[in-house]
């Protein structure tokens, strides 16, 4: 009765299945390490001391920024360029903006240095004059997928919607560094806008999400496995059928000859 698995069609059923099972099976389980790498991260972050409080270093010896040098305090040097303001940001739970500034350091290259914050509406402070030191708690360059990124463009003059060396290169004439720092005191007017965690770190949403990804891989994997046994089931049952002269056509026209038969005539 199960000849049929051996027909062409069928050996292609078994070769989509045969593929399916084993990708949902990795793929789950590669969403399981990013959760688990996650989960390693946190606990390891708990048991660090915090990187805001160890020694200030040169800005050089921390790049590039990973999870490592991410929050640690920067040293640099250099004199004030251009200003933006990155708007949509909070602090507190208020929406203002973050007041940017080019650090023009000996190198040629400038240092977006997230100077504080201003409320929606209020009139940034000029950067001080001359050469200065700046020891500001290092960050990674933002991306489309970070908190309160602006990435549609269309910004007024003098604005700029993420914080990272792809957008402001193309504002200023000089090259940056793929890297920004904020400092922990703002000049007067300002608030000092906190340092953020490290990207793909720590028990966020997005680690959660990975913990539903898996379920939802290993859910297909049983999902194919299903619909499997369900397509032959069904096929050894049209076949049956068939054996039996049970077929869709006959069995339609059965009923269609039962119920346009005339009734009997009533005995007198």
């Amino acid at each position: 009765m199960y000849r049929f698995l051996l027909t062409p069609r069928w050996w292609g059923i078994h070769v989509f299945v045969l593929l399916a099972i084993p990708v949902c099976i990795f793929m789950g389980s590669w969403q399981l390490g990013r959760f688990e790498d996650r989960v390693q991260s946190h606990d390891a972050a708990e048991k660090a001391p915090d990187p805001a409080t160890r020694k200030a270093e040169p800005l050089a010896d921390l790049l590039p920024v990973d999870q490592r040098t991410s929050g640690r305090p920067a040293e640099a040097r250099g004199r004030y360029a251009e200003q933006f303001l990155v708007p949509d940001r909070e602090v507190d739970g208020k929406s203002g903006s973050y007041v940017l500034t080019m650090l023009r350091t000996d190198g040629g290259k400038a240092l977006p240095v997230v100077r504080g914050w201003i409320p929606r509406g209020a009139e940034a402070p000029a950067a001080p004059a001359g050469e200065v030191d700046v020891t500001g708690v290092l960050q990674a360059s933002e991306n489309a997928g970070s908190d309160g990124v602006h990435a549609q463009g269309g910004l007024p003059r003098g604005q700029v919607g993420m914080i990272s060396a792809a957008a402001l290169v193309n504002l200023v004439p000089y090259q940056v560094y793929d890297a920004w720092v904020t400092l922990p005191g703002a000049d007067a007017g300002m608030t000092p806008v906190p340092a953020s965690a490290p990207q793909n770190s720590g028990l966020d949403l997005k680690a959660f999400q990975n913990l539903g990804y898996t379920g939802e891989w290993f859910v297909f994997a049983g999902f194919v496995v299903f619909m499997w046994f369900r397509l032959v089931r069904r096929e050894a049952e049209a076949l049956e059928d068939a054996e039996l002269g049970l077929t869709p056509e006959t069995e339609a026209e059965s009923e269609t000859g039962t119920a346009d038969a005339p009734a009997a005539p009533l005995a007198k």
